[in-house]
């Protein structure tokens, strides 16, 4: 068999951890991924690296994208944006898949060397009776660059296996917010003052690479090419926003049904509900480790 063929949704995975009753996902009360349409994978995005481990169906409408030994495989939106939604329906590769990161987010890194800005959404590998790691990122003005790391990392156990069935990741970016959604449910919500805030063109990518150095466990397990290739696949491709050369009366999707700031009572419940029902393991703002001037917000 072929090892794509992995992430067919016929192919069935008993959850490492199955959600009670009290863990059902919520209802969002607002769902921006039905109001944007899904298109074929050539018509927004390029690949960018590791042609050679890129599988497009027939239809463009499903990639997959593979690592091995050699190398790993990514892709990049056509265009730039100034904001938007970003979304891809994504599943990961069950077994031992420890230090692969499977990686959908948004950066401007080839425009802005050494001072750039990204928002990203890493699925963890992870080892065989543990689950996988949903981590979630904003690097501002070179804040990701150098030796002095500056990030924001939350990092969460989905409620859900996600090498079980494909899921919905998105990042909406709007001029003064980011939320992070994961099927519609807020998972987390970013805002900041100017200088922490991204506001310059970026560009949505998507990838899969050995990040073995500190992907699990920090670093502890590492990548094992005896389990190559690694698999992962895309689908569900759907970017809507403004893009730069759009003009200013362009509107940003909205990311509550009032079109305000901020987001819904329902959906503050259910962002709420994914932080505390036992997945939020991480939170950059509770890490004693951090130096605190670094970031105000907290």
């Amino acid at each position: 068999m072929a090892p794509w063929l992995l992430l067919l949704p016929a192919m069935a995975m008993v959850l490492l951890h199955p959600p009670t009753a009290a863990q059902a996902q919520p209802s969002p009360g607002y769902y921006p991924s039905s109001t944007v349409r899904a298109m074929a994978f050539s018509e927004g995005y390029d690949n960018l690296w590791g042609p050679q481990h890129q599988r497009l169906s027939q239809d463009q409408k499903a990639l997959t994208l593979l690592m091995d030994s050699s190398s790993g495989s990514g892709f990049k939106s056509k265009r730039s944006y100034r904001n938007g939604y970003f979304g891809v329906s994504i599943k990961v590769q069950p077994g031992y898949t420890a230090g692969v990161n499977t990686a959908f987010y948004l950066s401007n890194s080839e425009l802005y060397p050494g001072n750039h800005d990204e928002i990203d959404m890493e699925l963890l590998g992870t080892v065989p009776g543990e689950p996988y790691t949903l981590q979630t990122n904003v690097y501002v003005r070179g804040t990701g660059d150098g030796a002095h790391l500056v990030g924001r990392e939350m990092r969460f156990h989905l409620w859900f296996d996600p090498a079980a069935d494909f899921h919905h990741y998105a990042i909406l970016w709007d001029p003064d917010q980011i939320v992070f959604l994961v099927d519609d449910v807020p998972i987390r919500r970013y805002a900041g003052a100017l200088l922490l805030f991204p506001n310059r063109e970026m560009w949505a990518y998507g990838s899969i690479w050995d990040a073995s150095d500190w992907a699990t466990d920090g670093g502890r397990y590492r990548a094992d090419y005896r389990y190559q290739p690694f698999v992962a696949g895309f689908q569900g491709f759907k970017i809507a926003g403004c893009e730069v050369a759009a003009p200013s009366a362009c509107r940003p999707v909205p990311a509550s049904p009032t079109g305000t700031a901020g987001l819904s009572p329902q959906q503050q419940d259910a962002m709420r509900w994914a932080q505390q029902t036992s997945i939020m393991v991480y939170y950059y703002c509770n890490d004693r480790t951090k130096d605190r001037a670094l970031y105000p917000e907290c």
